[in-house]
Parts: C-alpha cells; structure tokens; sequence
C-alpha cells in the first residue's frame, strides 16, 4: 500500500520482504549483521514479509516510559527515524520523504526563497546570528492564574479560568460509577499566525506538566491546570527534543529571527522545574541539503543533538559545550533517538549523491565515536526508531514498509511478519509541520519478547475499531492478537511492571482512558477510565498526544490551527484525566 509522501506510514501491511544483499550481512569480526540463528530468515528485511511494533520496557518511547520524565511523560525515548532523499530544487515539488526531513513541512514560497539564495550565493552561504548580542533575552513570568485555561502566551483569560472550570465541573457531575474525573480543560487562547503553530510536548516534570508553543514556554500544574510559570523565547519555536534530561533540562530550537522564512539555527536552554532559560547559542547550517532540512532533536544524558539531511551538531545541555560536529567519513547522522542509549541513523554520500545509503549505528553521545554500525539495504531507509531498548526500527522504500529488530551488539535478529492486516502508528514528526524527530511513535511498544502494534480501522468503518497485535522478538511472528472494545480504537504505548499499557480512544458516547493486557493476551482491562460525558471533548482530540503517568492522562494537541482567531484561540489545547 502506497504510503503519503514524507511520512511514516501510518496505514498499511509491514513487510514487504526487505532482503538485504550479503554485503549487509557483515562478518562477524565487525561486530555487525552477524548471521541470524538457526530457524530464523537469513538477513535482516528479507525474511518474513511483513513486520510490526514498537515499543520497550526497559525503555518506552514517547508516550511511555515511567522512570526518566520525558515528553509525554516517559523516562526514555525510542523512536527516531526518517529516511531520505535527493531534493528536488523546485518550489512547486510536493515535500518529500527523506533523512531530516527534507523538504518536509515546508511552504513552497519559503523552499523557493531559501534555494534562490543559494543558487545565488553559490550553495557555500550560511545563515546565523551571532551569540547574543542582539537578541531580546528569554523572559521568564510568573502566573497570577486562579487555575486552568492559562493562555499560551503567559497572559490570562476570564474565559480560562472560568468558563473552563463550569465546563470541567459540568462534565465530572455527569460521571459514572468507576469513572475518573476531567481534572482540566485548556485552551489555546492565543492569536497565532496565519497556518497556526506546533505545539511540543508535553513533559511531565514532577508535578508540572510543560508544553512549548509558538514563542513561548509554559508549565501548568497536573492536578488542576494553574499555570505555575511562563517563559517567553526571543523568537518563535522550530523543533524539541521528545523527553528532557533527568533533572528536567531541555534544549529547544528556535529561529533566528521572527520572519517567516527565518532560519530554525539557534538553541536555547530551559529548566522544566523551575521555567528558568539557561544557555542560547547558533550554530552554523550551511549548503542546500542544510539549509533546506528540518531538524531533529534528541537527548541522551547530558547531550543533545541537533540532525539535518547532511549531518548532526552535538552540545552539552549542562552548560552549552560543543561536543561534535560532522564525523569522519562520508557518513553522517541526520537523527538520534532520545534516551540513555544514543542510537542515530545515518546517511551515506554516494557518487550519485542520492543520499540513499542509510545505516544505524551507536554512538558515543559524548565523543561521537561509533560503537556499532548496521547497514541498511541500498533504497531503503530509516524511518523510525519504534524502540532503543530492544532496538525496533521502521523501514521504508517507496510504498514498502518493514520493521527489524536488532540486537544490542547491531546485529540483525528478526523482522516482524505482518500477515494481511492494516497497521498504523502516530509519530510525532507526521503531526508536525517543523522538526521531525525519529521517536515519539503511538500505536507501538515492545519489551524484552514481544512487540505490540496496532491494527489500522477499516475506512469504511462508521465506527472505527481495531486490534493490537503481538509479535515475538526473537522469530517476528504474530503470538496473538487482541479486540479494542467495539467503536473503540487501542494504541500501544509502553510495557510497565509486565503488563502491556494502551491509550483506549473515547467512542460516541463511551469515554477513552488507558487499557492494560497481560503477556499472554486475552481481554484488555481499564486502568484509567475517562467519563462518557466527556467522550466529545476526548474525540476533538484527534492525531493528538497522549501521556499517562501517575495515574493521570493527559492529551495534548501537536498543532494548534483554525478558520479565524476566535477558533484558534478556543480550540482545546490539553485536557488532564484522573482521580
């Protein structure tokens, strides 16, 4: 099934067979794509026909994780990708797939600016703004709220704070027997520029939950939504890593300045604890593959990365070090996935300068040096890090798809065998419309045996319901499969204390919440039910982000967009669930 282009496929049967040449298939002396044991298909995407999920235990991706606080409040990341391509230097091109995103998200008016200048300027030019010196500083703000509805950018709105409320309060009278309560409606309540904004997030950080939209940063408290502070950047938001350091330091990317065709070249460092700025700084993008890419962040420990098409800038959260820059060779990461493990794809020059040599590899995040390289199959690329702990990676080739597993040492261990279902995932970077990370996937999860992945709802279905299917890590076959409840949609999003969670999207007149199965399968259980009152606020959230974390749900919208400002500024932004 043909996927739409620049994006993860979000509907479709894995596994087309990958068959990786020999040459894939490096000797054991190298460490890498050692020979698969016997019984298994020799060769990384070439057995099976068809692979699957995501997920870990040890470490969940986006939307899981319980230990390290992280975006969508989960300890770490493990989902990065995206192939990539040769560009096309003509503005009216629809965006097209490949490594950092090229050309992704991009207005052809701001496409055909940036390639005049380089085609002026002779490909050598480089757009940056130097330090500090004439940048209006981060401006932290303290909030004077009485509760939820705080706007984006730190201002209150009688609207917020009490028609929320009434609203919340409204809904929570209606609730059922063994219901949760809406903890808290938000808004967007802010007037954003024509096409709307992304919006990154959220990060669970104690008892703050932060999200970052526009030119702004704001942390609200998780039990009643009060804005706890706001911090307003010098220029408008371009790109976030999915999860935060473990004392809760980020790294954002903003642009160089407030024009729309304004480079997304600058980093500015935030504590999520306390809504202080810390360290800002440029760095240099130069050469149309650069200037044209989008970003992809990552942190792992105390080193985030910043990813394009042609290569990857490393710096030190702490305190703003530069740490690496572009690596020996002619291959060079486009993207990391967050977490304790830095695993980065990277992207080969080849002669024909297609870019499409792609390979995963572990990388010191300190020193930059390579630990372990697996090569991918010349014409297929990386399109996301479904999980790093096991390592569960996307692939994609045109309108193929097919999901590997590896081993900790980069070896190949097995490729999920999707059988004739539909399988969609959510990514962050497909809801965005700047900065694609490689993590961040809802829909997948995976432990130290199996991977769960969830089936796409038939089109014609009037109410959509789907399965989570499970996969054994070792042989990529399907174990099981699992019913959502009817008009009910399951997503994976992370293993935690051996039970499989899922978000359990809200059906006409039935409320979502979070779903758990046991290793074995069978009949998923709610842990988190959300009032049926509530199931049309639930269902305006589409395509959005779902945390869950200490008994609380939150979801989360990664775009905020509508006709007019009235519309932008009512559309839900959050909404918190629990007891």
């Amino acid at each position: 099934m043909a996927q739409p282009p620049g994006q993860q496929p979000t509907q479709g049967s894995f596994g087309a067979p990958y068959d990786p040449p020999p040459e894939s298939v490096q000797p054991p002396s190298s460490g890498y794509g050692s020979a698969p044991p016997p019984g298994q298909a020799a060769g990384p995407y070439g057995a099976p026909v068809q692979p699957g999920p995501y997920g870990t235990p040890a470490q969940p991706g986006p939307y899981n994780a319980p230990t390290q606080p992280g975006p969508y409040g989960y300890p770490s990341p493990q989902q990065p990708g995206y192939g990539y391509q040769q560009p096309q230097p003509q503005p009216q091109q629809p965006p097209r797939p490949g490594g950092g995103g090229f050309f992704r998200g991009r207005r052809g008016a701001v496409i055909g600016a940036v390639l005049a200048v380089v085609l002026l300027a002779g490909g050598g030019i480089w757009f940056a703004t130097s330090g500090d010196d004439d940048e209006s500083k981060p401006t932290a703000k303290a909030s004077t709220d009485p509760g939820p509805g705080a706007t984006g950018d730190g201002k209150a709105e009688d609207r917020g704070a009490h028609d929320l409320r009434a609203e919340a309060d409204a809904l929570n009278a209606q609730r059922k027997p063994g219901e949760a309560k809406v903890l808290w409606l938000q808004e967007g309540g802010v007037d954003l520029p024509r096409n709307g904004s992304d919006v990154y997030g959220p990060w669970i950080v104690g008892d703050t939950v932060v999200k970052a939209m526009f030119h702004t940063v704001s942390g609200y408290s998780v039990t009643d939504g009060s804005r706890k502070w706001s911090l307003r950047m010098p220029s408008n938001l371009c790109a976030a890593p999915s999860q935060p350091t473990a004392d809760g330091k980020i790294v954002f990317g903003i642009k160089a300045g407030t024009a729309d065709d304004a480079l997304c070249n600058s980093l500015q460092m935030v504590d999520l604890t306390t809504g202080k700025a810390g360290w800002r700084k440029t760095y240099r993008r130069q050469g149309a593959w650069d200037l044209l890419s989008d970003v992809s962040m990552a942190i792992n420990g105390d080193t985030v990365t910043v990813g394009r098409t042609s290569r990857t800038d490393a710096f030190r959260v702490s305190d703003g070090t530069v740490l690496f820059g572009e690596l020996p060779g002619n291959c060079q990461p486009f993207g990391f996935a967050s977490g304790p493990v830095a695993i980065a794809a990277t992207s080969c020059q080849t002669a024909a300068d297609d870019h499409k040599e792609q390979q995963v590899q572990r990388i010191d995040p300190v020193t930059g040096k390579v630990r372990w390289t697996y090569k991918v199959k010349k014409g297929w690329e990386v399109a996301q890090f479904y999980s790093v702990s096991p390592l569960v990676v996307s692939l994609k080739q045109e309108d193929k798809w097919a999901i590997i597993v590896l081993n900790e040492n980069g070896t190949y261990r097995s490729q999920l065998v999707g059988g004739t279902d539909d399988y969609g995932t959510k990514c962050g970077g497909d809801l965005l419309t700047e900065g694609k990370n490689l993590d961040n996937c809802l829909g997948v999860a995976a432990d130290d045996r199996t991977v769960y992945l969830a089936t796409e709802p038939a089109e014609s279905d009037l109410t959509p319901t789907n399965k989570v299917v499970a996969f054994d890590l070792n042989t990529g076959q399907a174990k099981w499969k699992a019913a959502a409840p009817a008009g009910q949609t399951l997503m994976p999003m992370r293993v935690e204390g051996g039970r499989l969670l899922m978000y359990l999207a809200a059906g006409k007149n039935k409320g979502g919440g979070i779903a758990s199965l046991p290793p074995t399968g069978g009949t998923p259980q709610m842990v988190l039910r959300h009032p049926a009152a509530a199931s049309m606020v639930e269902r305006g959230f589409f395509d959005s982000r779902v945390v869950y974390q200490n008994g609380r749900c939150f979801l989360m919208h990664a775009r905020i967009s509508g006709i007019d400002d009235e519309d932008e500024k009512s559309m839900k932004s959050m909404a918190g669930f629990g007891s």
